[in-house]
């Protein structure tokens, strides 16, 4: 009867020793997965759920955002909130200072967004340059924020790592008499393009 006895005993020690080995495995990987993440993931993830996204430029500037197309390195949105003049706006990932969430997003936002999904998209493969010389062939009239500063103009040219921005009046079309000066943009620096 003893016998019986120390035999469930050391079962049950087996049994917990197995349960918390498990545990603290899926608690590492867990750890891991978490430490892969990246801004463009947790945003991925949000846009996916259907959650608008608040976020904090470098500039200092605040807004909520409903994203319509997520990109490699940018995503398009319509701006819900925020001192941007045009509601639609397209936001490079590296002119993110901070993601404001709510209590309710943060675990949405870890969520992993489903691979077979992310790499059937063309869009998510397609980098900042591709949509700023699209933006380029359609001749619109745009803002481009470039640090603390605003500029109005149409973009006549992308290179690899910069444009070429006719600068002229808001309101007016881009024509040789009114084009003020011409701005190359390097891309690092472009925090924001509202159209």
């Amino acid at each position: 009867m003893r016998w019986d006895h120390l035999f469930d005993d050391l079962e049950g020690q087996l049994e917990r020793e197995l349960t918390a080995e498990e545990q603290d495995l899926g608690i590492e990987e867990e750890r891991l997965r978490l430490g892969r993440l990246s801004v463009r993931d947790r945003v991925a993830a949000l846009h996916e759920a259907g959650h608008p996204i608040g976020l904090t430029l470098t500039t200092g500037e605040r807004l909520v955002a409903d994203i319509d197309t997520l990109g490699r390195d940018w995503f398009s949105a319509t701006v819900a909130e925020g001192a941007v003049r045009s509601a639609r706006c397209l936001v490079p990932l590296a002119s993110i200072a901070s993601l404001v969430l709510a209590p309710g997003q943060v675990e949405p936002s870890l969520v992993p967004v489903r691979d077979a999904r992310a790499e059937a998209s063309l869009s998510m493969r397609l980098g900042l340059p591709f949509v700023l010389r699209d933006l380029c062939r359609r001749r619109w009239a745009l803002d481009l924020v470039v640090g603390a500063t605003t500029l109005h103009g149409t973009i006549d040219r992308v290179g690899r790592d910069h444009l070429d921005l006719a600068m002229h009046e808001p309101g007016s079309a881009r024509r040789n008499t009114a084009v003020r000066e011409v701005r190359v943009v390097p891309l690092a620096q472009i925090v924001l393009v509202s159209y």
